[in-house]
């Protein structure tokens, strides 16, 4: 991928985020040279990216504790903009340290830091540090360590190695998160063409009839044609409280010649033909990259990306499921 032209690269502020860190990985592993853009909310990112030319975002997208994050994959559904794709994706550690203007850990008698790192670090907290610690919460890592300034020496921060790079502090203690393989999948996002690099993945979110078997049907669709499925999981659908949404993921990028020849292969034992069956191939995916689009019965049948996505949602249709959404990564 080419982002020569990329202005500006979105992301979760403040300053020595995680989502920073991640930022960091994909313009040093694309060369991006893009303005960093730091932002509040996941919606403000999409936004922006939808209205504003050349630019790209940066979003977590499932954390290995708490799952996936649901206002992501909500807006990523949800989007009617065909153009944003995910592009890629990194999965990051998630690791606290000890943060301080002092060299002398046995002198902290009291603690700054969000209530997700108190949360997180706990154990910590409650076998190494004093008895009667002061403990300060603040609204996040960066204001945690600025918060430093107005307290002496014997107190610290919980952060991030980067916090500590950003407000010159000195790492007391490293990973004192309880969860030592706690760890955050970021997605990077963009209106830009993908090619395969034998290392992608497309996933399909749908929802099914509320009746007995109607996901085994579903899923039998993938055995069928020999598909293996990477991952799967389930979330109420916003639109619609009583319903849930399914979530599969599996290897191959829309442009594999494999996939190609399979959908040849499908299309006729559906009794379609290319031009008929297929208005466009999605774009899918470096690492695990995508875009999100409507399953949408028309006078050309469906808007699909391969062979597995063509199967599943004329069946879906076929049987009168309740297609709700795909997304190719």
């Amino acid at each position: 991928m080419n982002f020569d032209n990329v202005s500006r690269i979105a992301y979760l502020g403040p300053d020595a985020s995680f989502s920073e860190m991640a930022k960091d990985y994909f313009c040093e592993k694309y060369s991006i040279k893009a303005f960093p853009t730091p932002m509040t909310s996941v919606k403000e990112i999409m936004e922006y990216i939808k209205e504003t030319p050349l630019t790209l975002g940066v979003l977590p997208i499932e954390n290995s504790v708490v799952g996936t994050v649901r206002e992501t994959l909500d807006y990523l559904m949800d989007s009617k903009d065909e153009k944003i794709s995910i592009l890629s994706e990194v999965v990051m550690p998630i690791s606290y340290c000890l943060l301080s203007r002092t060299t002398e850990f046995y002198s902290i008698s009291g603690v700054i830091a969000h209530q997700q790192a108190l949360g997180q670090c706990s154990n910590f907290i409650k076998s190494e540090l004093p008895m009667h610690l002061n403990i300060i919460e603040v609204t996040n890592q960066a204001e945690a360590a600025r918060t430093l300034a107005d307290y002496n020496l014997t107190y610290a921060a919980i952060g991030s190695k980067k916090l500590a790079q950003t407000y010159n502090l000195n790492v007391l203690k490293e990973n004192i998160n309880d969860d030592k393989t706690n760890c955050t999948c970021f997605v990077l996002i963009g209106g830009f063409e993908t090619q395969s690099t034998g290392n992608d993945k497309t996933t399909l979110v749908f929802m099914t009839d509320d009746t007995p078997g109607a996901l085994m049907e579903i899923l039998n669709i993938f055995y069928k044609n020999n598909v293996n499925l990477s991952y799967i999981s389930s979330q109420k659908a916003r639109q619609f409280p009583d319903k849930y949404v399914f979530v599969v993921s599996f290897d191959g990028h829309i442009t594999d010649e494999n996939l190609k020849k399979q959908a040849e292969v499908l299309f006729s034992d559906l009794g379609l033909n290319m031009s008929s069956a297929i208005t466009v191939f999605l774009k899918s995916a470096v690492d695990y990259n995508g875009i999100p689009f409507e399953i949408k019965k028309t006078e050309r049948n469906v808007m699909v990306g391969d062979a597995e996505l063509l199967a599943v949602s004329n069946e879906l249709i076929a049987k009168n499921k309740e297609a709700y959404k795909v997304l190719a990564k």
